[in-house]
């Protein structure tokens, strides 16, 4: 397998490489990479800024424009090569990059040394007025919000329409029971029940069931006969005298 080599016939260092390579990586994950020029920023100033893109999912890297060039000369958009002109800075956006040009719109509005060059976005190249107005789109977050609002909307609405259903079917059974005519209340039936049954075991016991039933019994004692006793005998003639 054939080595590039440089313009002097010299292999390229291993290092040198490894940097082609990892812009060219970058590059094909980062969802839009944002050029700047960095000129005239401290440390401290550069510090922020790397922060505030980090909070918006972006990494801000400095790579010499010459390997830059080298990892872009194949597959970047027709103008791209040009952005690369002075100290260069790529901010390599993730799933925002509306958050990260707000950020790197702010902060050019606090520092004069900043300058947003430019962009690529979806293989598209990005003039540095386009990059400003990808900061007034709606980010990320508020697009999943906006998305959520639309979807729940319907469900809102027939949770509304459910409850004055339920509202309306309650109402008509109220009615319905309202035309019901009044009946007992179970504890005043089931006392009802108790004195009807009483009074029929009353009535039970006045029968005369129980005299007849001592008539019938043969063991029973004969009711007294003023034909047995003998003090009424005529012949009787000791109890005569």
């Amino acid at each position: 397998m054939a080595t590039a080599t440089t313009a002097a016939g010299r292999a390229p260092r291993a290092d040198k490489v490894a940097v082609v390579d990892e812009v060219r990586q970058r590059f094909t994950d980062a969802e839009a990479v944002l050029f700047t020029e960095y000129r005239g920023l401290d440390v401290a100033e550069m510090a922020d800024l790397r922060g505030r893109l980090i909070n918006a999912d972006c990494r801000y890297k400095i790579y010499k424009n010459t390997l830059v060039r080298r990892a872009l000369s194949a597959d970047a958009p027709a103008g791209t090569l040009d952005l690369l002109l002075g100290p260069t800075a790529l901010a390599f956006c993730g799933k925002d990059p509306s958050a990260a040009a707000q950020a790197l719109r702010t902060f050019a509005a606090e520092h004069d040394a900043l300058v947003i060059k430019g962009g690529v976005l979806a293989g598209t190249l990005l003039s540095d007025a386009q990059v400003r107005e990808l900061a007034d789109l709606p980010s990320r977050d508020e697009l999943m919000a906006q998305m959520l609002g639309t979807f729940t909307a319907p469900l809102t609405s027939l949770a509304s329409m459910m409850n004055n259903l339920i509202g309306e079917v309650s109402g008509l059974l109220q009615a319905l029971a309202d035309k019901t005519p009044d009946s007992p209340a179970p504890a005043e039936a089931t006392a009802a029940q108790a004195d009807q049954a009483d009074a029929s075991a009353a009535a039970a016991d006045s029968t005369p069931e129980a005299d007849d039933a001592e008539a019938d019994d043969p063991n029973s004692d004969p009711p007294d006969d003023p034909t047995n006793d003998p003090t009424n005998d005529p012949t009787n003639t000791e109890n005569n005298q």
